[in-house]
């Protein structure tokens, strides 16, 4: 028939990255054997790229949220599989947006046959943001605070967050931008190995996370009904810390945590709780990858000689929701939090918790591709994450849905 081959993505070619969409083909001959590919440049030049053959429909149309994918990086009807299962050619990259002003640009293309990919038939680019329309960027230098505050547009008063990473450090902005282009004030919050802030530091002080929280407050967009945080691995454990101590805190999620301070003493007004002992001589570094594996360092949680570095989240009035990967091969994070989820229903307080079988420790936004091994920018070793594509991208998806839903009912 001659009809050129059209490769379009639906409801439109520009969303957040965030968005699930529609990637249709159209004009091939009937059954026609096809393979999609998706590109994708992070910022540092590493390419990410994920494949899959497919067949056309009895029309010559081929539509990812119906047509089964017969082979290649996944299978099956994965609508969004192109996305969550780009892999790096260079192994051990994790893809993390540093700029969130700028989207990351995902080229769909698609090629005749199952084989070579040597002739193109069309293709197309989905730009996938991290900033929602008129949601504003700020960076915030007051007080010892480093961070960086969104505001989502108009008056509000929407509910604020603050927004915490993990020991990697530095000031991880695309969860809290994200999270603000879905109508919440969020400020992420750099807490080490970040400008002046040690790699490595001797004490962390609560005064400082208070800090935040009582800037947060003052914004006039944020309502007054308490402020919710989130934070994965080291984060969340500061998540819970906050809860526990600062009355301010309402709502907190604990992603790949622990209900037990980890590695750095936290120092508040007249009292510190010490890190759970750990003896990194416990660690072990796989010979064939490399990889490290700090899973056993830590001394045993149920060791009542371990219990004041406990963080005392019975106490607070916040409501909590715990989420882990049972597949995390850096944490017992699952372990670690059905500590902390006892005491609190011991204490008849309410919280959710959820653990994702198949599932690593890096829980990030949805369609953000699993990252199973990455290098930790502090400790500077290969740090074996865990996880599972499919079940880790399912997690992802679930976990988004269940934080937006906690903390809009909560806050």
């Amino acid at each position: 028939s001659g009809m050129a081959v059209r490769m379009a993505v639906l409801p439109s070619p520009r969303c957040l990255f965030d968005d699930p969409v529609q990637i249709c083909v159209a004009g091939l001959q009937p059954q026609q054997a096809v393979t999609l590919r998706a590109s994708l440049v992070d910022e540092s030049g590493e390419l990410f790229q994920a494949h899959a053959r497919y067949r056309a429909g009895s029309h010559g149309e081929l539509d990812l949220s119906r047509s089964p994918a017969l082979g290649g990086s996944y299978s099956g009807v994965e609508p969004m599989g192109l996305l969550w299962s780009l892999q790096s050619k260079a192994p051990y990259k994790r893809l993390a947006k540093r700029n969130v002003l700028t989207p990351f640009c995902v080229d769909l293309e698609v090629y005749e046959g199952h084989g070579d990919m040597s002739h193109l038939l069309g293709k197309c680019t989905n730009e996938r943001w991290f900033l929602g329309e008129g949601v504003k960027r700020i960076s915030v230098r007051e007080g010892r605070l480093k961070a960086t505050l969104f505001l989502p547009p108009g008056p509000g008063p929407f509910p604020g967050l603050i927004d915490l990473y993990g020991s990697g450090g530095g000031l991880v902005e695309y969860r809290a931008s994200l999270l603000a282009s879905r109508g919440f004030v969020t400020l992420a919050l750099a807490y080490m190995a970040f400008e002046d802030l040690p790699a490595m530091p001797e004490i962390l002080e609560l005064s400082y996370f208070e800090e935040a929280v009582n800037f947060l407050q003052k914004q006039q967009q944020v309502k007054d009904t308490g402020i919710g945080v989130l934070g994965l691995s080291k984060g969340a454990d500061l998540a819970l810390s906050m809860a526990a101590f600062l009355p301010g805190i309402k709502a907190a999620v604990s992603i790949s945590g622990s209900g037990f301070n980890s590695f750095i003493p936290l120092q508040g007004d007249g009292f510190t709780v010490p890190p759970h002992p750990y003896d990194l001589g416990r660690m072990k570094t796989s010979d064939e990858s490399g990889l490290v594996d700090f899973s056993d360092i830590l001394d045993d949680h149920r060791d009542p000689a371990t219990w004041d570095c406990r963080i005392p989240v019975e106490r607070s009035l916040a409501k909590f929701l715990f989420l882990s990967g049972l597949d995390d091969k850096n944490w017992k994070s699952d372990l670690y939090c059905q500590d902390a989820v006892q005491r609190l229903q011991q204490n008849g307080q309410d919280v959710e918790f959820c653990s994702y079988s198949g599932a690593g420790h890096l829980l990030e936004p949805p369609y953000l591709p699993l990252c199973q091994a990455s290098i930790h920018k502090v400790l500077g070793v290969f740090v074996h994450w865990g996880g599972q594509w499919r079940e880790h991208a399912k997690a992802q998806e679930d976990a988004w849905r269940r934080i937006q839903a906690f903390f809009w009912q909560h806050l």
